[in-house]
This record gives structure tokens, C-alpha cells and sequence, in this order.
């Protein structure tokens, strides 16, 4: 593979990634790095959670936010590489994972792990960041990230599993703070959960053909021909959870306006959703990001006014 070569079909920096040395750029590849969508999305509920908490220091919630950020590109890079090690043989009869480098085996099993090894060591020290509060929730994740990878061979809704694994910052991020006001944090986590629940709908979208083939499930196509619908439902129930959050820590119908903006965006991403364009739903689906950045930005005004 040459730096100029096609790195893997919904690489966001091919050309970052392809400068590196072929053995370097395979373990980047594995992690995740050439796409950081994946880490922003981990790391987005950490930061709604620590920035809804009431009465902490902005300047305290951005030290915090910042180790949460250096332990989502970490432990999202530890995840892929767990999952691609789990998946190499199903990765190996789908048109856009099968280059993946375990299917392909241009890194061994042997390397795989010690690399994911690596990166659990970065998320470590992020965890010893926390008071032994949040360290405990989020060691709690831990069952569910190790069974994700199956979900699929399982259940027709692998992403509601994925929901509830990569949301789980959410509550990492309150209890960093505080562990008063629980209901706030459930809701706040409620509504996270059917984000992800729309958002990995929407990518699954990409691969309903060479799932349906090889026997994966997935809600794109249990949902069929109401995807867009289903879409609709989740974000809807999603924005739902999160005015339930804000309401429960300040019973202030202005401080629902906050809102506003995250589910325009939704709506637009439901509204312009076409199933039958490849490129479509990868463009949505990477919207998330700035979804993401809009629903901060409500939890900033909600939880520091």
C-alpha cells in the first residue's frame, strides 16, 4: 500500500495517515486515527455530563473535559482494534472492511493486542484522573464493551447495545463532579443513548447489502423501508430526554430554547436521510460531530447560567 493508495473507504484523512510509515499507518488504520468522528462522538457525552453539572468552576470542567477527550481518542482506538480482532473473519466478506488490517492480516492477532493493550494504558491514566466515584463508573462499562462485538450476530439491534457502551461518558462526566441529582444524569444519559441509537442507524445504512449477505443484523435492516422514520423516532426521543434533563435541574421553559439548534439539526439530518445514496448517510452520520458540539453548547448554558 503507497500513500497514495485508497486507505479505506470513509477515511476522513487519507492523506495524514498515508504519510506514515506502511508499518505505522496499518496500526493507525486499526485505531481508528485516519477517522475522528468515532472519538468525537465517545467523547461528546462526557463533555454534556461534565457541563450540566451546577456550581463547578468552567475553569475546573475544562481540565476534566480535556482528559476526557485525551481518553475518547484513546479508549475509541482500543475499542476498534478489540472489535476488528473479534470480527476478522466477518470482516473478511465485506467489500469495505475486509482491507481492515487484522481481516487483511497486515498486523498479526499477536500485534493487535499489544497495541490494544497500549491504548488501555492511556485510558488508564485518564481514569486515575478521577475521583474513585466515576472510576467505578466507568469500570462498570467495561462487560459491555467486551460483549458489543457480538451483538450483531445476536440481535436485530446491536445499536441499542452500542447506545448504551458509547454514551456511557455521560454519566462518567456528572459523577466526575457530583453524585447528587442522579435523575438529571439518567435523563441526560436517556438521551444520548437514542442519539446513538439514530446516528449508528444511519451508518449502518452503508452495509445493509453486505450484512444481509453474510448474516450481521443491524436496525437499518430490521427497520427495511421505515428507516427514515425510525431515524426520526430515536432523535425525536432523544431530544425528549435531554429537555427532561434540563427541566428536572431548572424548571425554566426558556432554558429548553438551548435546545433549539441540536434538533433542527436533527431534523435536518432526518429530512435530507436518503437510504438509496451511499454517500448520503456518511455525510449524516459525520454531522454528528457538530450534533454533538450544539447539545455542549445546551448543557453549557443550562448548567453554568
Amino acid at each position: 500500500m503507497t500513500a497514495s493508495d485508497p486507505i479505506t473507504p470513509d477515511s476522513e484523512h487519507r492523506g495524514l495517515v498515508g504519510l506514515l510509515p506502511p508499518a505505522a499507518r496499518d496500526y493507525a488504520l486499526l485505531a481508528r486515527f485516519d477517522r475522528p468522528i468515532g472519538w468525537w462522538l465517545l467523547f461528546w457525552p462526557c463533555a454534556w455530563g461534565a457541563l450540566l453539572v451546577p456550581n463547578v468552576p468552567l475553569s475546573v470542567k475544562a481540565v476534566m473535559i480535556a482528559w476526557f477527550l485525551l481518553g475518547s481518542i484513546a479508549m475509541r482506538g482500543a475499542g476498534c482494534v478489540y472489535n476488528d480482532i473479534v470480527d476478522a473473519d466477518l470482516d473478511r466478506q465485506v467489500a469495505r472492511t475486509a482491507a481492515r488490517p487484522v481481516a487483511s492480516g497486515r498486523v498479526s492477532l499477536k500485534a493487535a493486542w499489544i497495541w490494544l493493550l497500549s491504548l488501555c494504558a492511556v485510558g488508564l491514566l485518564v481514569l486515575l484522573q478521577l475521583r474513585w466515584q466515576a472510576q467505578l463508573v466507568a469500570l462498570g462499562s467495561l462487560a459491555l464493551v467486551a460483549a458489543y462485538p457480538f451483538m450483531k450476530r445476536i440481535t436485530w439491534w446491536p445499536q441499542a447495545w452500542l447506545g448504551l457502551v458509547f454514551t456511557w461518558g455521560a454519566p462518567v462526566g456528572w459523577v466526575a463532579f457530583t453524585s447528587d441529582r442522579l435523575e438529571v444524569m439518567l435523563a441526560l444519559y436517556a438521551g444520548a443513548f437514542f442519539w446513538c441509537m439514530a446516528y449508528d442507524t444511519i451508518y449502518a445504512l452503508q452495509d445493509r447489502e453486505d450484512d444481509a449477505l453474510v448474516g450481521i443484523k443491524s436496525s437499518a435492516l430490521r427497520l427495511g423501508d421505515s428507516v427514515k422514520a425510525g431515524v426520526g423516532l430515536f432523535y425525536t426521543a432523544s431530544v425528549a430526554c435531554f429537555a427532561l434533563a434540563f427541566w428536572l435541574l431548572r424548571a425554566d421553559w426558556v432554558a429548553l430554547l438551548a435546545l433549539v439548534p441540536a434538533a433542527a439539526h436533527f431534523a435536518w439530518q432526518v429530512l435530507t436521510l436518503d437510504p438509496s445514496d451511499g454517500a448520503n448517510p456518511l455525510d449524516r452520520f459525520r454531522s454528528n460531530r457538530w450534533a454533538g458540539a450544539l447539545v455542549a453548547a445546551a448543557c453549557f448554558v443550562v448548567g453554568n447560567a
